[in-house]
C-alpha cells in the first residue's frame, strides 16, 4: 500500500513581488513510498530535495500535479490535520522545534493541544521517548542536551503522535558524528520495529546507504530511483550531478579502473574489505 504518492508535481516558489512563480524547482516529479519503506533522498543544493520534502506534509502543495497522503489530497485545506496527522516532520535543527523547558513536557506540547487525555499523553509520552532512547532524559532541560539527543527529543514529539510516515529534511546536517549515529540508530529501529515509513533528506552518503531505497534529484527532477547499490553504481553520473559516493564505491571504481575485477554494488565497508582480500589472496 502507498502510503506517499506524488503525480507529476511542478512548483515554483512565488517572487518577491507577488508576480509570477519564480523559475519552477519541482519539474513534473512523480514517486511512489509504500508503507513500511526507508527511503534516502538525495541531491545538491539546489536540486528540489528540501521542497520536495515540505509537499509531503502539506507545508507546500504543488504548483501543479497532485500529492496524496493515504489517498488524501494535501490541497484539500479541510484534511490539513489529517494530513499532518499521517506525515510527521522533523527539521535539521531541533531548536526550531523544542518549545518547552522540559524534556517530557516538550513531547506532550502538541498532544496536549490536540486535546489527548492526560492519561493517553503520560502513555504516549513515555513510549515515544523509550522508543528513542530518551526516557532516562525525561526531566531533564533540552539546553542541557547534546545535539544528537535533542534531535531525538524533536523525532519523540513527532512519533507521540503515533504518524504512518516521518520525513526527516537533513536532520543530521548540524550534528558530529557521534550524533549523527544516534539519531540513524533511531531512525532504523523506528522502521524497522515499528513499521513507519522513513524519508530521509539527506547530503551524507553513508546515511543513504543504509535505507532500503535511494531517490537522487538533479535540477528539480528525480535522476535515479532504486536500492542503495544500484544507486551507487553510477559514479559517473552522480559526480557530474554534484554528488560524492561512498567511500567504499570510489575505492572498488578506482580498482576497476586499474583492471581489477570488482563488482559494481559493493557499498559496505564489509563487502569491500572481503573483496579486496580476495584480490589480495
Amino acid at each position: 500500500m502507498d502510503i506517499i504518492e506524488v503525480r507529476d508535481v511542478t512548483f515554483g516558489y512565488p517572487a518577491m513581488d507577488g508576480a509570477m512563480p519564480c523559475a519552477p524547482v519541482l519539474r513534473g516529479v512523480s514517486v511512489k513510498i509504500a508503507k513500511g519503506e526507508f527511503v534516502a533522498v538525495l541531491g545538491h543544493n539546489g536540486s528540489g530535495k528540501s521542497t520536495l520534502a515540505k509537499h509531503l506534509n502539506a507545508i507546500l502543495t504543488p504548483t501543479r500535479g497532485t500529492v496524496l497522503i493515504e489517498g488524501i489530497d494535501t490541497a484539500d485545506e479541510s484534511r490539513l490535520l489529517d494530513i499532518r496527522r499521517r506525515v510527521g516532520m522533523v527539521f535539521q535543527n531541533p531548536d526550531n522545534q523544542i518549545v518547552a523547558t522540559v524534556v517530557e513536557e516538550d513531547v506532550a506540547f502538541a498532544l496536549e493541544n490536540l486535546g489527548v487525555p492526560a492519561a493517553e499523553i503520560r502513555r504516549r509520552v513515555d513510549e515515544a521517548l523509550n522508543d528513542v532512547g530518551m526516557s532516562k532524559y525525561a526531566r531533564h532541560a533540552p539546553h542541557h542536551l547534546s545535539g544528537g539527543q535533542k534531535q531525538r527529543v524533536a523525532i519523540a514529539g513527532i512519533i507521540a503522535m503515533r504518524p504512518d510516515c516521518i520525513v526527516l529534511d537533513e536532520p543530521t546536517a548540524m550534528l558530529d558524528p557521534r550524533g549523527r549515529a544516534e539519531v540513524m540508530r533511531t531512525l532504523k529501529a523506528l522502521n524497522k520495529d515499528h513499521g513507519i515509513t522513513v524519508v530521509l533528506i539527506t547530503h551524507f552518503m553513508d546515511e543513504a546507504t543504509q535505507a532500503g531505497r535511494v531517490v537522487v534529484m538533479d535540477d528539480g527532477k528525480i535522476l535515479y530511483d532504486a536500492p542503495p547499490s544500484q544507486v551507487f553504481s553510477h559514479v559517473e553520473e552522480l559526480t557530474a550531478a554534484g554528488l560524492d559516493v561512498p567511500q567504499t564505491t570510489r575505492l572498488c571504481y578506482e580498482l576497476r579502473k586499474a583492471g581489477f575485477d570488482l563488482r559494481e554494488d559493493i557499498i559496505s565497508q564489509e563487502d569491500c574489505a572481503r573483496a579486496v582480500a580476495r584480490l589480495l589472496g
